[in-house]
C-alpha cells in the first residue's frame, strides 16, 4: 500500500496543506523546527488515531486554533481509501470511506505503517518499557485481537493496582482481577513469544546483512511468567505467580508480575548488548528489529507497510542509509532528514524531494 495524497487544516504549524506524493521514495528535507516531522506525524496519526511523539492529542491542534483536520487518500490492494481524523480541545473522531470509527484498531488494520525516529534507536538500550511497546505495536497492526487482549489486560492491571493501594482491601476482589488479568494476559503472552521468535530469524538475516555477517545477532523473548505451549498449564503458572507475590504486591502497592513486566532479550556473539553493547551495536540492532517489522507486516496482512524515517538518516553512516533507501523494493519510503549522503542522494530514481519551510511544503 502507499499514500497518494495528504491534506492537512490547522495541524501544528499546517494550517492548510495539499499535497501529492510518489508512491516509492519520498524525502522531505529542511531545517529543524520547520514542520518536517509534523507531516510524517499526520501520516502516522490515520494508522494509529494517536501521535508518535505525544500522548496528548490537543498538542497537535495549530496555535490559536480550535481544532485540526487530517484526510489521507490511500491506495490498498489496488483500491483507493480514504482515512480522515478530526481532532478538537475535547473530542477525537475519525472516518474510513466516509464512515465513522468506532475503534482505533480499525484503523490500525486500514492503514499499515512502520515509524522509525530518533526515540526508536534507544529500543535496544533504554529501560524494558521501550521494547514493551515497540512489541505492542506491531503485534497491534498485524493482530487485531492483539488490541482488544492488551486493551483489557491494561485495565485490570489498572483495577488491581488501584486495589493494592487502599488500606484495607477486600482481597476476594483482588482474586476477581487475578482471574481478569490471567484470561487476557495469557494470550500476550502467547502472541508475543510467537511474534518474537519469527522476528529473531527475520532481524538476525537484516543485521548480517547490514554488518557484512560481521556480527550475529539474537532476539528471545524475555517473559516474566515462563511460556508453555499448553494454555491450561500457562494459566496455572499465571495464577501461582500472582498467588506467590501478593504479599510483595501489597509491599510494593502494584502489581509485580506478568506480561506487563516482559522484556526482550537481545545480544550479539552472546554479549547481552541491552547492557553492555558499543553504540554502533545498539544503533544496528535497533535498525535490524525496526526493519523486521516490515517483513512481519507483510506476512501478516498480505500487504506492504508504509516506511517513515522521522530524522534517524543522520544518525546513520552512508553505507547504513543506502541499506535503508535500497533493502525494501515495493514499500513507499518517507524520510525527512535535514542532510544526506550525496552518493545517497544520487540513488533516489523517480522519487520526489520536497522542501519544507515554516509549515509549506515546495517540490
Amino acid at each position: 500500500m502507499y499514500v497518494k495524497h495528504l491534506t492537512l487544516e490547522n495541524f501544528r504549524n499546517y494550517e492548510n496543506l495539499s499535497i501529492d506524493f510518489d508512491e516509492k521514495i519520498n524525502l522531505i528535507l529542511g531545517n529543524n523546527a520547520q514542520g518536517k516531522t509534523n507531516l510524517l506525524e499526520a501520516i502516522y496519526v490515520t494508522s494509529c488515531g494517536k501521535s508518535f511523539r505525544t500522548s496528548k492529542d490537543n498538542e497537535m491542534i495549530g496555535f490559536d486554533k480550535e481544532f485540526c483536520r487530517i484526510e489521507m487518500l490511500a491506495n490498498k490492494e489496488g483500491e483507493d481509501t480514504k482515512v480522515e481524523v478530526a481532532i478538537a480541545k475535547n473530542s477525537k473522531a475519525a472516518k474510513i470511506d466516509g464512515v465513522p470509527v468506532k475503534k482505533s484498531s480499525d484503523l490500525l488494520k486500514t492503514v499499515y505503517i512502520v515509524i522509525f525516529s530518533p526515540e526508536d534507536m534507544k529500543i535496544v538500550k533504554e529501560e524494558p518499557e521501550k521494547r514493551r511497546r515497540f512489541l505492542n505495536r506491531e503485534l497491534c497492526q498485524i493482530k487485531s485481537s492483539y488490541n482488544i487482549y492488551l486493551s483489557k489486560y491494561k485495565k485490570a492491571l489498572m483495577q488491581r493496582n488501584s486495589l493494592l493501594k487502599e488500606p484495607n482491601f477486600d482481597k476476594n476482589l483482588i482474586l476477581s482481577w487475578n482471574d481478569e488479568l490471567v484470561k487476557y494476559g495469557v494470550p500476550l503472552i502467547k502472541e508475543r513469544n510467537y511474534f518474537i521468535e519469527r522476528m529473531a530469524k527475520v532481524s538476525k538475516a537484516i543485521h548480517e546483512d547490514i554488518t557484512g555477517n560481521k556480527e550475529s545477532l539474537n532476539v528471545k523473548y524475555e517473559p516474566n511468567i515462563n511460556f508453555v505451549e499448553n494454555q491450561n498449564e500457562q494459566r496455572n503458572l499465571f495464577y501461582d505467580a500472582l498467588g506467590e507475590s501478593l504479599e510483595a504486591d501489597i509491599k510494593a502497592h502494584h502489581t509485580t508480575r506478568g506480561p506487563h513486566k516482559d522484556d526482550i532479550y537481545l545480544s550479539i556473539d552472546d554479549v547481552d548488548i541491552r547492557h553492555f553493547g558499543s553504540q554502533g551495536q545498539q544503533r544496528t540492532a535497533a535498525l535490524a528489529l525496526k526493519l523486521s517489522e516490515i517483513t512481519m507486516i507483510k506476512e501478516g496482512t498480505g500487504e506492504n507497510p508504509i516506511l517513515l524515517l522521522d530524522d534517524v538518516m543522520s544518525e546513520l553512516d552512508g553505507e547504513r542509509q543506502s541499506y535503508m533507501i535500497n533493502s525494501f523494493k515495493g514499500v513507499q519510503i518517507f524520510i525527512s532528514t535535514t542532510e544526506l549522503y550525496e552518493d545517497v542522494k544520487d540513488s533516489f530514481k523517480g522519487g520526489k524531494v520536497f522542501k519544507i519551510n515554516s509549515g509549506s511544503a515546495a517540490e
